[in-house]
């Protein structure tokens, strides 16, 4: 019996200015009707451009080099790489259907859910309309979507992000295909929600006997799921085999790197392996940075904290009721303590965090900063003590302006609080602020799109820095970054505390990452604050019901694995 499908002695590669870079290097292997075969590798490894070279979707730029071998229906392998437009056509969302990483990006905004997935039913399946909105309505309840019947008529911008991930399940199951190929569909989603759509993809690859090719960056992730594992690095395949055998027995040193990467349980006060070399593991020296050396002086006090938003208004405009987004929340931040607040998205951790900054304008409290109230601050002594609190963003490109160099941004925020006494020597700080988040001096002239993720976000931690904030938030800022980056930045953020004693909220939805990297912990649910305590109380002993699922969420959880 033929595989259902065979990679052979794939190549891709890129010419830019005469010079050929390959980005796949002579890879091959197969996946297994009824199994689910992961792909696991950081950005750049070359994953998802082997996903998209199975359904012709590579850049026009790009040299395509071996074969793809597909057998539909039990028949006789074809190579599809081989096939007309009008060929690969019949078999892209039929027998072959794709989840991309994007599901905002990946559905039309101007068009509502159903009809997406009605589209698909009526070109592939040939179906009336009637026929397309029942087959739609059970699709969404296959995928566990709330109020499948009105879910037809709601637009992508009005539901969930987990939500937009099940309708693009929903339209990727509906021709009922042979592969599916998943590519990072669980990125930046919180922990529960993430955990539901690999158990809902895992569910229905066993329900309808098809195989799934499920891409992601964190090994971890996978654990619960995966019935074959493929470990690719800088283009090539560097390990492969049963799930089991290479979680358990990893061979080869970046697949066990990648294991190690992942806050753990027993990794908090220790600095987490790092990613230099796939020849070489990091293994880092125990840490005291991450030890609570707070002075017992409060830096920040927040008080009966509300913030409100209108829910409903009446024919008039006038707003009949509202909406609790942070509901009488209380709590205290000692100098040089990182305090992390953990929950789902929706719970109002964000927008607790904008509200301390004054960007979103809370309904009632007081926040005492060194003992100040800045709610109640007029605005022009607000901007004085601005550089006081800072913020970096989950998102460091949206957060960097695209036409300024890094340099001049880092430099434009000391300008702004008069800072130094001239742009020399604001340069120099720039260039101490850099080589503190481990960047050399000579990007001080580079702009955003020449860096990686992981670089751009140290950029805006420089940034941040450079003022010498009291207080500092850190909101969702490792949560789409590859699990090695995200380590790298962990550590920085820990080595940084120690030499520059700041204080910090740590955001995130993930529990063990705020575990490895806070003193103290407070978990967020509906606009409340229902759990706080030590790290390792809160992690190793939650009061709460729901606490104990944000923990059993974490990825990889189970696995034990031991270097």
């Amino acid at each position: 019996m033929h595989p259902l499908l065979q990679i052979k002695d794939l190549t891709i590669e890129f010419t830019q200015d005469k010079i050929t870079v390959p980005a796949v290097q002579n890879i091959s292997f197969n996946t297994t009707k009824g199994k689910l075969t992961a792909i696991v590798g950081e950005s750049g490894s070359g994953k998802s451009l082997t996903a998209l070279s199975i359904l012709q979707l590579l850049p026009k730029q790009s040299v395509f080099k071996g074969e793809i071998l597909f057998s539909q229906d039990g028949k006789e392998q074809v190579a599809i790489n081989n096939l007309s437009e009008k060929e690969i056509n019949k078999i892209r969302g039929n027998r072959i259907a794709m989840i991309f990483q994007e599901p905002m990006t990946s559905l039309n905004p101007v068009f509502t859910c159903g009809y997406q997935v009605m589209e698909t039913l009526i070109r592939h399946q040939k179906i009336s309309k009637k026929e397309a909105r029942l087959k739609t309505i059970k699709l969404f309840e296959q995928v566990e979507l709330p109020d499948p019947v009105s879910m037809i008529n709601r637009y992508p911008h009005q539901i969930s992000g987990g939500q937009k991930q099940r309708v693009m399940i929903a339209m990727a199951m509906s021709c009922q295909p042979d592969l599916l190929i998943a590519d990072e569909p669980t990125t930046a989603l919180d922990v529960r929600v993430q955990k539901n759509i690999l158990q809902l993809i895992k569910n229905l690859q066993q329900q309808n006997n098809m195989s799934v090719l499920l891409i992601t960056h964190d090994l971890g992730l996978v654990a619960d799921v995966a019935d074959d594992i493929i470990v690719m690095y800088k283009g090539a395949i560097v390990e492969q085999g049963k799930a089991i055998d290479i979680l358990k027995d990893p061979k080869h040193p970046y697949t066990k790197a990648l294991l190690a990467c992942r806050p753990s349980a027993n990794s908090k006060g220790k600095k987490l392996t790092v990613l230099k070399d796939a020849a070489e593991i990091i293994h880092e020296i125990p840490s005291s940075s991450t030890e609570n050396r707070n002075s017992g002086k409060t830096i920040l006090s927040v008080q009966s904290l509300e913030v409100s938003f209108p829910s409903h208004k009446n024919i008039f405009g006038k707003t009949t009721s509202f909406f609790k987004a942070v509901d009488n929340v209380s709590f205290d931040v000692k100098q040089n303590e990182i305090a992390g607040l953990v929950g789902e998205s929706g719970c109002g951790k964000t927008t607790l965090g904008r509200a301390i900054l004054q960007l979103v304008k809370p309904t009632a409290g007081n926040i005492i900063l060194n003992g100040k109230d800045i709610n109640t601050m007029p605005a022009n002594e607000l901007r004085h003590i601005r550089k006081d609190l800072q913020i970096v963003f989950q998102d460091p490109y949206g957060s960097l302006n695209p036409r300024i160099s890094i340099g001049s941004a880092i430099q434009e925020a000391l300008k702004v609080h008069k800072l130094y006494q001239n742009n020399k020597v604001r340069k120099e700080k720039v260039i101490d602020m850099l080589e503190k988040v481990q960047l050399p001096a000579e990007y001080f002239k580079r702009y955003p799109h020449q860096f990686s993720g992981g670089q751009r976000q140290r950029i805006c931690i420089a940034r941040a820095l450079a003022l010498d904030p009291s207080f500092l938030i850190f909101d969702e800022s490792v949560s789409a970054l590859d699990v090695s980056v995200q380590a790298g930045i962990l550590n920085m953020i820990n080595d940084l505390k120690a030499e520059m004693n700041f204080t910090s909220i740590f955001i995130s939805h993930d529990l063990s990452v705020v575990h490895y990297i806070s003193d103290r912990i407070m978990v967020m649910n509906k606009g409340k604050i229902i759990e706080s305590g030590t790290a390792d109380e809160v992690y190793f002993n939650p009061a709460m019901e729901y606490t104990q699922q944000l923990i059993d969420a974490i990825p990889g959880k189970k696995l034990h694995y031991s270097s």
